[in-house]
């Protein structure tokens, strides 16, 4: 039978997140140098769950050294390693790697530079609740679900626990203090989700700041 979600979270649950943080990109970590994807775990890591760190590197180390035997593959207790491009004869080894590198980062305290997320799983992992409104509100369905962006938005608005669009809030203007230009905001709102163009006369950045203006105005 396939693990109970406590035992996939106490056994392999911060490893998930480390190998999630690879889909779609290169796993070329070696002893000196760290992928773009693993960068990407760190940064977001050590400034939100630094706890973690210790956490993933031993999920990472008992893995690689103790792989799911026979039986367990059978019987589908295991951790399924994603598809990273690696052979499986691979797998182990460059668990070993991730485990290395994160070790060092912990014992020497070296963080990459604050950044702008660089990768898909940093922008969800960064910006969960907006990929949340425009993954599901304004996907390439939006103008056959609702009349208008506005439309869309109010929605969402109707739908969803307060908490949670005060959460959106806060994400909103956490992502305008990039100060990203109307190119790279366009990119990290199609990373987060979005399909369709922002409504008329308005850029990316632009919408954003209307929405996040929108969701701080006080309701009657």
């Amino acid at each position: 039978m396939s693990l109970k979600p406590l035992e996939h979270d106490r056994k392999y649950g911060e490893l998930d997140q480390v190998v999630r943080a690879y889909l779609g990109l290169r796993a070329d970590d070696t002893a000196e140098a760290r992928s773009e994807a693993l960068d990407a775990y760190l940064r977001h890591t050590w400034h939100t769950r630094p706890w973690a760190l210790a956490t993933a590197e031993a999920q990472l180390r008992e893995y690689a050294k103790n792989p799911p035997g026979r039986l367990r593959l059978r019987l589908g207790e295991f951790y399924p390693v994603p598809d990273v491009g690696l052979a499986d004869s691979g797998i182990q080894e460059w668990l070993l790697v991730l485990a290395d590198h994160i070790r060092r980062s912990v014992e020497s305290g070296e963080v990459p530079p604050s950044s702008a997320p660089r990768t898909h799983w940093e922008w969800h992992a960064r910006f969960p609740e907006l990929g949340q409104l425009l993954g599901g509100w304004f996907s390439q369905d939006m103008p056959d679900e609702f009349a208008d962006h506005e439309a869309a938005l109010q929605d969402y608005l109707t739908t969803t626990d307060p908490a949670l669009t005060a959460r959106l809030t806060g994400e909103l203007h956490e992502l305008l203090a990039l100060r990203l230009d109307d190119t790279a905001c366009a990119e990290a709102l199609a990373a987060l989700g979005m399909e369709v163009d922002p409504p008329a006369p308005y850029g990316p950045a632009a919408w954003l700041r209307a929405v996040a203006d929108l969701l701080a105005t006080p309701g009657p």
